[in-house]
């Protein structure tokens, strides 16, 4: 057991002593999970006291306790709770059981929240303020107030001896790895990342630019994030999510369909043929059984999204509305959408996927709904569509 936390071992006094679920296939009832994840949770010791970074989802508490027992630690003076969500938190009641002098040290949005949500009490917190810092003797922790990242109440920790910033939501992978670090895995951490970063950050895109702003005069050598490894080539994901929050789109279009009797299919084949003719990158998604981690990092980059359905009962199919209500949730930097497909005897389609779009602050271009199987104008109502998006693209001087 010794051995597994020379591995574990980040610097000296500093441990990950949380939990790797290997087998998790979905977060939140909602996100795929392909490559499991992992609920980090970071011990520091100091010539004086001792701090516990976050305390895991519930169901890796077990893992948790097994790692402080093999490290010896009797006492811990602080527990540091970054975001109230339980799959950071969940551990904090057994913890504060366990360990029961500890103090649960939180911004005030923070206590309040998980005073809502788990059997806790105001005179198990200390509340901190932004930028304020606590001292564990020969180490101190800074507390930066990143909200949004994705909850209101998020901070992330610097511990400016090391230089090493626990950044909580932030920077985050579902990813399950033996790796602790990221090394020369960057590859496959990047994807991770982005699908992590789409799924549940970019609604907060601006938001974002102000945090990382907010890090930008740290001197950091290490980012220590809640879930996958840590970075230990940090300007890798900060440059990758300089590149995420930014205003640029490229010259690409997510083309997200379903069809029923191959009406709207026949529509995509020749959108999409169309679109390829005139060099813009498509990427093509069937709604039939999607994989929605996909759609979302398809979106973080695209200029224009187009979504395909038939008609049902007058309205959209129901997952062709699902990908809309999903598009519209992510808020991605989106110039332009539009929506093909067709009817049998009536539709109010258009108008429907309109309001489900709501949020998106994007140019609709004129639609294209075939009445039956889509006919020679109709195609050719595709390639002046295809023509569109071309102009619409070399506007933004990305074609």
């Amino acid at each position: 057991m010794q051995r597994f936390f020379i591995m574990r071992k980040i610097k000296t006094d500093i441990y990950e002593v949380g939990g790797i679920d290997w087998d998790a296939r979905m977060f939140d009832g909602l996100i795929p999970l392909p490559h499991g994840t992992s609920y980090n949770s970071y011990l520091i010791r100091g010539s004086e006291k001792t701090a516990l970074i976050d305390a895991v989802d519930p169901r890796k508490r077990g893992d948790l306790f097994r790692h402080l027992k093999e490290l010896g630690v009797d006492k811990i003076d602080y527990v540091i709770s970054h975001h109230a969500e339980q799959d950071h938190s969940g551990g904090l009641p057994a913890v504060i059981e366990r360990f029961p002098d500890a103090k649960i040290v939180t911004n005030q949005k923070c206590r309040d929240m998980l005073i809502d949500l788990m059997p806790l009490t105001v005179k198990n917190f200390t509340v901190i303020e932004d930028g304020q810092s606590i001292s564990l003797g020969n180490k101190n922790l800074q507390f930066i107030f990143t909200p949004w990242v994705h909850w209101p109440e998020t901070i992330s920790t610097y511990l400016g001896e090391d230089k090493i910033l626990f950044s909580c939501d932030f920077f985050g992978s579902h990813y399950a790895t033996s790796r602790m670090f990221v090394g020369d895995d960057e590859g496959f951490v990047y994807q991770a990342a982005k699908r992590y970063y789409a799924e549940i950050m970019m609604p907060f895109r601006n938001i974002i630019k102000r945090n990382l702003a907010k890090i930008e005069p740290l001197d950091i050598r290490m980012i220590a994030p809640s879930h996958g490894p840590i970075y230990d080539r940090p300007e890798f994901i900060v440059e990758a999510y300089r590149d995420w929050i930014s205003d640029d789109v490229k010259n690409e279009v997510v083309l997200a369909f379903i069809s029923m009797h191959h009406s709207t299919e026949a529509m995509v084949d020749k959108l999409t043929e169309a679109l390829m003719t005139r060099g813009i990158q498509v990427k093509r998604f069937d709604l039939t059984e999607p994989d929605t981690g996909q759609i979302a990092m398809a979106l973080v980059d695209a200029a224009t999204v187009v979504l395909g359905s038939p008609t049902m009962l007058g309205q959209a199919h129901p997952k062709a509305a699902y990908a809309a209500l999903l598009t519209n949730a992510l808020r991605p930097k989106t110039r332009f959408i539009s929506m093909i497909g067709s009817f049998g005897w009536g539709s109010q389609a258009v108008k429907q996927v309109s309001g489900l779009l709501s949020s998106m602050k994007a140019e609709m271009l004129e639609p294209v709904i075939a009445k039956g199987y889509p006919n020679d104008a109709d195609m050719k109502k595709l390639d002046e569509l295809a023509d569109s998006i071309l102009e619409k693209h070399k506007s933004l001087d990305i074609a």
